[in-house]
């Protein structure tokens, strides 16, 4: 693995739904396939919002009030390009300053009128300085992007 390949996390999944129907799903309900304890409050996640539109946020709100603005929208391309920022460092905790964060750029490609490949691309994981392996290790890992995905194309089997 080359030192560019390891600071690239790249996952995909195909879901039975149209280009805009996916790219919908994935922006107006991210907080439906979030998972629940992916929560850097303290109080439990009311609900995640993500705010449409380049220069948005994607964060959570808990039950208390309180909110978490844990990603920046970089790029807003309905209904084929979506890239926001990672600001979560490698302890956890929300970083606030833009060039010690990474990137996710989602691709959704049609492969038929009724069928769309998302693919995912979590790039510049090194940017978080020290400790950075372990971001990638996180998002690459079982209950990083996979299960966002999973959980993601999970919505799809339950509307048919």
């Amino acid at each position: 693995m080359t030192e560019t390949e390891a600071t690239v996390v790249r996952k995909q999944v195909v879901v039975d739904a149209a280009i805009t129907q996916a790219f919908a799903t994935f922006t107006e309900r991210f907080g439906d396939f979030k998972p629940p304890e992916h929560n850097l409050l303290r109080a439990p996640i009311a609900e995640t919002v993500f705010e449409p539109r380049v220069g948005g946020h994607i964060y959570d709100r808990a039950a208390d009030g309180s909110e978490c603005r844990w990603a920046r929208i970089l790029a807003y391309e309905p209904p084929h390009r979506v890239v926001f920022s990672w600001d979560i460092g490698p302890q956890w905790q929300v970083e606030t300053d833009p060039e010690l964060t990474s990137e996710v750029e989602v691709r959704f490609v049609p492969e038929g009128p009724n069928r769309t490949r998302l693919e995912l691309e979590h790039r510049h994981l090194d940017r978080h300085g020290p400790g950075w392996q372990s971001v990638g290790e996180s998002v690459d890992g079982d209950q990083g992007w996979p299960v966002y995905l999973a959980r993601y194309a999970d919505l799809f089997e339950q509307a048919s």
